[in-house]
């Protein structure tokens, strides 16, 4: 394939964008190259500015679960929109998507929209030390919970991507009350509390780790950290922002059975637009202001285009068969491409939770940030290159989830994996 549009589009947006990409993310850093520039998407399918079709399997990064154009959720956006896009009061439309949360998710009794998921987990996080009177936050190595200064610490995914240890920009009086552990380290959350417990308000963790590749828990790591949190006072603050409605319909705590204090939200909820929440116990979320005194407010939160989009959204999941059926797929592409790894003579880690997958180039198995940092990026990138030019777009790094869709269908799947199957053996060569 050639990409001479999307060159030229890329030098342009340099210019006027820094790094031409208003996320780190989409730049091709990690796999060299240059980044696609996308024209349309339709289904399972994306369509960059030369024409070339690929299966799309980033889907914005996760929030179209339906799949790129879903009708209905494009039907219920048109009418919206000649209905006005914001207007800065209450709408029936944020009560119905908040009511469609708590009915799904385990641990929403009350919800509180914002716009994007890291004012989602800054504002979960500010409420956890408004509720318990502490000051320090436990987070663990690898996991990103967004831009926010004082979670900018041994972050994962395009910080890892890109090298930058952290940030520069970020004081560093805004980081110390953050803790840190090596993610599925019990021991050393453990540790944390011994030393600092009645300063801890809580702990945030992505119940299955999405941002140094798809990492998911040791079993009894989650429980042991809610076992933690309630000796000691503290509250458990799962980030599912990226595992929301993804590795189950409930999140990740319906699928690990773990329910938490708090969940922050984002991507799938706003099923393309931009949205994120936070929710929790009643008891917990009445310290929101205005029914509390922690302030948190935004001009655009439950916006009704967004909310909207969410309803048609989590209204298409709730169908009957319909996630099961898109677990079976996921786990039929995740197999096969292991399985061609395998008979390519390549040494490949793969991982699953739900519609959430991923392949590690790795000879060991990946449980932590340590772990993952040791696959082999060089092998990555040549087989992100061999796939691509085979119409198949997955994320351009190593250090990020791969997505599944209702649209991606059988036949999709195992298209995937045959073109798997003679890239294998291209890189190989």
């Amino acid at each position: 394939m050639s990409y001479p549009n999307s060159e030229k589009l890329f030098a342009a947006a340099q210019q006027v964008i820094p790094g031409g990409v208003n996320s780190p993310a989409r730049a091709f850093g990690a796999v060299g190259g240059q980044p696609l520039f996308i024209e349309r998407g339709s289904g399972p399918y994306i369509w960059d500015a030369d024409g070339n079709r690929y299966i799309d399997y980033v889907l914005s990064w996760g929030p179209l679960i339906l799949g790129h154009a879903n009708p209905d959720v494009v039907a219920a956006l048109k009418e919206a929109a000649e209905r006005g896009t914001s207007y800065g009061a209450p709408t029936a439309l944020e009560t119905e998507l908040a009511e469609l949360v708590c009915e799904m998710v385990p641990s929403a009794e009350q919800v509180r929209f914002v716009n994007s998921g890291t004012e989602a987990t800054m504002s979960v996080l500010r409420l956890a030390r408004a509720y318990t009177g502490r000051d320090k936050i436990i987070k663990l190595q690898g996991n990103y919970h967004g831009h926010a200064d004082f979670l900018l610490v041994q972050a994962g995914s395009a910080v890892a991507t890109l090298g930058l240890p952290d940030s520069p920009g970020v004081p560093k009086g805004m980081t110390q009350d953050t803790l840190t552990a090596p993610y599925n380290d019990l021991d050393a959350v453990e540790s944390l509390f011994n030393q600092f417990g009645d300063e801890i308000a809580g702990i945030i963790v992505e119940p299955v780790a999405g941002n140094m590749g798809m990492v998911p828990p040791v079993e009894g790591y989650l429980s042991g950290l809610q076992a933690l949190c309630r000796k000691h006072g503290a509250l458990l603050i799962f980030d599912e922002v990226m595992t929301g409605f993804r590795v189950a319909p409930g999140g990740a705590q319906e699928y690990f059975g773990i329910t938490p204090d708090l969940t922050a939200l984002g991507k799938v909820i706003g099923g393309g637009l931009p949205v994120g929440a936070y929710a929790g116990r009643r008891e917990i979320m009445q310290t929101v202001a205005p029914a509390g005194p922690m302030y948190q407010a935004g001009t655009l939160s439950g916006n009704p285009l967004a909310v909207t989009a969410g309803i048609a959204t989590l209204r298409g999941l709730k169908q009957p068969g319909v996630f099961e059926t898109m677990v079976e797929r996921t786990t039929m592409l995740s197999e096969g491409i292991g399985a061609a790894a395998e008979a390519a003579g390549i040494t490949l880690q793969r991982t699953q939770a739900g519609t959430m997958f991923c392949f590690f180039f790795n000879e060991q198995p990946v449980t932590d940030w340590d772990s993952a940092s040791k696959s082999d990026l060089a092998l990555f990138g040549r087989f992100f290159h061999a796939m691509l030019s085979r119409g198949v777009y997955f994320p351009p790094s190593q250090y990020e989830s791969w997505f599944f869709s209702t649209v991606h269908s059988q036949e999709i799947v195992v298209a995937t994996i045959q073109a798997a199957q003679t890239a294998f053996a291209e890189i190989t060569v």
